[in-house]
């Protein structure tokens, strides 16, 4: 799926509406795999989908609040800002601000 850029971020192909709260889900965007997830309470977050451990895809982990757990070891990162929030894992991900544009999920790169 080709993904145009907007003046205002980048589009992610996710319309919001497809998207369950509580899920995550992986993206390509402008050549980078991005952890989207949508939290119980609505909120938008995207990190970097590989875990800094051993290389696991984070958007096949599961969310719960805020943190995306690694479905490898069960590390576990915070959706909003990619801190370590349990180990194996001791570095943290890149996190992007995400935002809903009519039904469109936009990520700033």
């Amino acid at each position: 799926m080709a993904v145009e850029r907007i003046p205002s971020g980048f589009l992610t192909g996710l319309r919001a509406g497809d998207v369950t709260p509580g899920t995550v889900q992986v993206v390509e965007v402008d050549g980078r795999s991005l952890c989207i997830g949508l939290t119980e309470d609505g909120e938008w977050g995207a990190i970097d989908n590989v875990c800094t451990h051993d290389g696991g895809v984070l958007g096949e982990g599961e969310l719960d609040d805020n943190a995306v757990e690694c479905p490898r070891h069960g590390g576990r990162f915070d959706l909003f800002t990619g801190r370590v929030l349990a180990l194996p894992p001791v570095r943290p991900v890149r996190a992007y601000e995400t935002r809903v544009e009519g039904d469109d999920v936009v990520v700033e790169l």
